[in-house]
Order: structure tokens, then sequence, then C-alpha cells
């Protein structure tokens, strides 16, 4: 019906030729800003009706004192429906350090909470079907999980900013809420992140339509193509000093798949802008000197690309 709609509004009211690329880049575009921004607010509203239950003075208490290995898997659980962003790394990370969580948990959650969350799944899932919304879920899990114990092997305690380790992190008393509280909540949430995301949104989804409908097959096949054995780890180092979030990356992801990019390299590209991006590193050393910070980097940099040939290999 959504598909048919779009026909009717593209090749029938505004009267563009379903060959020309106009009129494929408007009817890529006008399809997937209704269809994910439905499927959107929906999981939004019962993603925050589960975290309601879960507040960051429960996750403090929780991780706290978590030993390596089921800690690190603990966190990057409780990351996946926890909202993170760059502005909040900062505090959380003093929370965190003030509540004695360990410091490889620690970055297991803040990998998690970006890395995964509910616009990633839910685009992927509805660009590109469950198997891949899965594969990448599981992917960004093992790699919290991973670069987490790596991170507190490495024994770094001492490359953490001394006020982050001496302040305490601003709390707020919790409020019990009822089943209609949480069901206001989980509405008031579901539109309030939706309309915050939607600017992304519709700019990702518009730049995926003009490659859609402009850029050449072939041109983007063999830059990034399974051909390429570089195209992942450029990739990567090209989407670091990018901002976005998912609600940006996925349509654009998704277009430069249907163009020939390899999935594993389009994929190892977002988690780079999502996950690894240089205004998250610039907030990040406010609480971290440059050896935990370049340790941090380069784990992640590595895992990614890793990541991205494991996709090409098993989806090629």
């Amino acid at each position: 019906m959504l598909k048919q709609f779009a026909d009717w509004l593209v090749y029938s009211i505004l009267g563009v030729p379903p060959s020309s690329s106009l009129g494929a880049a408007l009817n890529f575009f006008i399809y997937d800003s209704i269809k994910v921004t439905a499927l959107l607010a929906i999981v939004i509203f019962a993603v925050a009706l589960v975290r309601s239950f879960i507040t960051p003075k429960k996750v403090q208490k929780w991780l706290g004192g978590k030993r390596e290995g089921a800690g690190n898997v603990l966190a990057a659980l409780l990351g996946i429906p926890t909202p993170f962003c760059s502005c909040s790394a900062v505090p959380l990370f003093i929370g965190f350090v003030e509540a004695g969580v360990p410091l490889g948990v620690t970055f297991s959650f803040l990998i998690a909470s970006p890395l995964i969350n509910e616009i990633a799944a839910t685009m992927l899932f509805a660009m590109f079907g469950w198997e891949i919304a899965l594969l990448y879920i599981l992917s960004g899990f093992a790699i919290a999980v991973a670069a987490g114990i790596i991170i507190g092997r490495l024994k770094l305690e001492k490359e953490v900013e001394p006020f982050a380790r001496g302040q305490k992190a601003k709390t707020q008393r919790e409020k019990r809420m009822d089943w209609r509280q949480r069901i206001n909540f989980a509405a008031g949430e579901s539109k309030r992140i939706t309309l915050r995301v939607l600017p992304f949104l519709l700019f990702g989804i518009a730049v995926g339509a003009l490659i859609h409908g402009y850029a050449p097959s072939d041109l983007l096949a063999g830059i990034a193509g399974k051909d390429n054995p570089l195209a992942v780890p450029i990739a990567v180092l090209v989407g670091i000093p990018l901002y976005s979030n998912a609600a940006g990356m996925v349509p654009i992801v998704g277009v430069l798949i249907s163009k020939g990019v390899a999935v594993g390299t389009a994929l190892a590209f977002m988690m780079s802008v999502i996950g690894l991006s240089l205004p998250e590193m610039i907030i990040l050393r406010k609480v971290l000197k440059p050896k935990l910070l370049a340790a941090f980097a380069i784990i992640l940099f590595a895992a990614f690309v890793l990541t991205g040939y494991i996709f090409n290999i098993l989806l090629s």
C-alpha cells in the first residue's frame, strides 16, 4: 500500500516519468521516509517502555564491582536499550567510575550504547531484513564485549584524568512510576526521539535518494566493491571525521549496497561514523588521557575493519 502511494504521488500527481533519475530518487525518498519514520516511532515507544525500568542509577548499581567477562557482557546488554550520545559521555563515565565500575566494563557499555540501539536495529530491519539487522547487532555486541575486555587487561586506570576519578557525578532522585506513567513516558520518548532524529533521517534518505537516482553503479562498485581489498579500512578511516547517527547513516548505507558496495564495507563505514567519530573522541578527551584514548580508538578501528572483512566473506 505504501509503495503504491509513493508511485501514485510521484508518477501520477507530480507527473515525473518512472524511468527518469528524478522519478527514482523522489519515489525512494517518499517511500522510505514514511516507512522508516513510522516503524521507528513504534519501536522507540516499545524500547522506552523497557527503559523505564532501567535507570542510570540502576545501571551503575548492577555494574559496580562486576568482574571481567560477565561484567562486560552485562554492560553491553544494558548499553543496547540505554540512550547514549557524545554529549552524555563525560557524565556517564564519571558516574560509572564513582560507582566502582571497572574500566573495561565501562567501555563495553560506552561502545554498545551508541553502536547498537533501537534506531540502528529498526532501520536496518526496515531496509535489509532481519538477517542483516541481527548480524549487525550480534557483531556490535561482540565488539563491545571484546574491546572492553582488552581495555580492561591493558591496566590503564591511571590514564583516566584525575578530576574524573575524584569528582562526584550529579545524581537525581528516581521516581517510581505506575504503568500509566510508564506508557506516558514511552509515548513522550517516542515523540521526542523521533522528532530529534528526523532531520538526520530525512537528510540521510535524501542523500540516499540522490545516490539511488543518479550515481552510476559501476563507479561505486569499482571503488568499494568486493574486489578492492583496501576498501574496508579506507571506509572506516573516511567515517571517523564524519558526525551522524544511525538515522542519517542507514539510508545512505542501504543505497551504497544497492549500488554495488560490499555489505561489510558499507556497515564498517557506518560503525566508524557512529562509534568512532571525531567529535566523540574530542569529548572523551575530557576524561581520558591521550594513551587511553588512543588505545580505545585503535581497538575500535581494528574491530570495525575485521568485522567488515568478516561480513564480506559471510555475505559474498
